[in-house]
C-alpha cells in the first residue's frame, strides 16, 4: 500500500510517515487517517480504497 500512495498518487515520505504515527495512535486505517488529514482528496481514498479490494 505505502508503495502505492507514494508512486501512483504522489504522497511524501513525511505524510506517509505522519499518517502512519497517526493511524497507529488512533488504531484507524492509513487511507482514512490521510483523508482525514486533508492528504487524499475523496477521490483519491477512493482509488485506494479500490486498490486494497483487488489484492489477494
Amino acid at each position: 500500500m505505502l508503495r502505492f500512495l507514494q508512486q501512483r498518487l504522489g504522497i511524501s515520505d513525511n505524510a506517509l510517515q505522519l499518517g502512519m504515527r497517526q493511524a497507529a495512535l488512533e488504531q484507524a486505517p492509513l487511507p482514512v487517517v490521510l483523508w482525514r488529514f486533508g492528504l487524499l482528496s475523496i477521490d483519491q481514498l477512493e482509488a485506494v480504497l479500490e486498490w486494497q479490494d483487488r489484492q489477494p
